[in-house]
């Protein structure tokens, strides 16, 4: 069964889950109170609201239990009906690891900095599936899931966001199996992680995110009203691959870096094999990544605010 159509079975299972029906209980609450609210004007004028539709945080608050819902129910479709289930979160990662290392490593020997290539790859592996996956399942979560957008009222911003949290999981066995092979090269190579890996981590994984959604948030909006997205989707990604230092060390591109710190898993990468092998990172690219990480996250959350009452209507 493909992951579209397990997408599409899960969105009308979650549509006629109690839990939606719970929920649409608190919006007849919500109309009420309105309702009793507007007898007690004298007047009232609609008009559409223009500018930043800020974030509601109460009403996500409100919804809490939806989004942990959403995450979970896309953990279980992800393996759903698959032999090898969860552990294709551990052979995914390590496949992708082999495969360069023939490749670009043995193949064409890019320099690896010092390192094994296998511990110098799976450094920018961490980041790139997270953001590569995340960005993937987002931009097309609403589509996959247009039952649920026509069926009651709930916070669209979850679809995406909880379909690109479902990586953080895979993140989190994937370091598993990275912490696994560095114990493996330290005690053949003497390679060690370096005191500052995890405040710099504790940095870079929420980028990622942030990354991710500044891309995927947009994408999801746009790929309701356009389905030409769902091919560009994929294309995308390809293109990004290699304008990002996941296979070669970046001082490679050392003429074209303040272009390609443009795309922001550019700087990213490089942080994160500063803080994982301790090798130099170029602040000004992490810097610009960065910037243009949060930028792209904050046009994509308006532009996902201001079309997301239309979705209902195109889905």
């Amino acid at each position: 069964m493909s992951t579209n159509t397990e997408a599409t079975t899960a969105a009308v299972e979650l549509a006629d889950s109690p839990l939606v029906s719970s929920i649409a209980n608190i919006n007849n609450e919500k109309h009420d109170y309105s309702r009793e609210s507007s007898r007690e004007a004298s007047e009232v004028v609609i008009r559409p609201r223009t500018g930043w539709i800020a974030i509601d945080w109460r009403e996500m608050w409100t919804y809490r239990e939806l989004f942990y819902y959403l995450v979970m129910r896309d953990v279980s479709v992800r393996y759903k009906q698959t032999v090898l289930g969860p552990a294709w979160a551990v052979i995914q990662p390590l496949l992708t690891m082999i495969i360069f290392t023939v490749i670009f490593g043995r193949g064409l020997e890019i320099p690896s900095e010092g390192f094994p290539y296998p511990i110098f790859v799976f450094a920018g592996l961490l980041p790139w599936t997270l953001f590569s996956q995340g960005l993937s399942a987002s931009a097309l979560s609403l589509v996959n899931q247009q039952q649920l957008l026509t069926k009651v009222y709930f916070p669209r911003l979850f679809v995406p966001v909880a379909s690109a949290c479902v990586f953080l999981i895979d993140m989190a066995v994937s370091a598993g199996i990275y912490a696994v092979l560095f114990l493996f090269f330290h005690a053949t190579q003497g390679t060690s992680p370096s005191w500052w890996t995890l405040p710099m981590l504790a940095y870079l994984v929420p980028m990622t995110m942030v990354a991710t959604l500044g891309m995927g948030l947009a994408l999801a909006a746009l790929t309701v009203f356009y389905r030409d997205f769902k091919h560009l989707v994929p294309f995308l990604v390809q293109i990004l691959m290699y304008v990002s230092p996941v296979f070669y060390p970046a001082r490679l591109v050392k003429d074209w870096w303040p272009i390609l710190a443009l795309n922001p898993m550019f700087g990213i990468i490089d942080g994160y094999r500063y803080a994982i092998l301790g090798l130099p990172c170029n602040p000004g690219a992490l810097a610009i990544s960065s910037a243009t990480a949060v930028g792209m996250f904050l046009f994509s959350l308006f532009y996902f605010r201001k079309t997301e009452r239309q979705f209902a209507d195109f889905a």
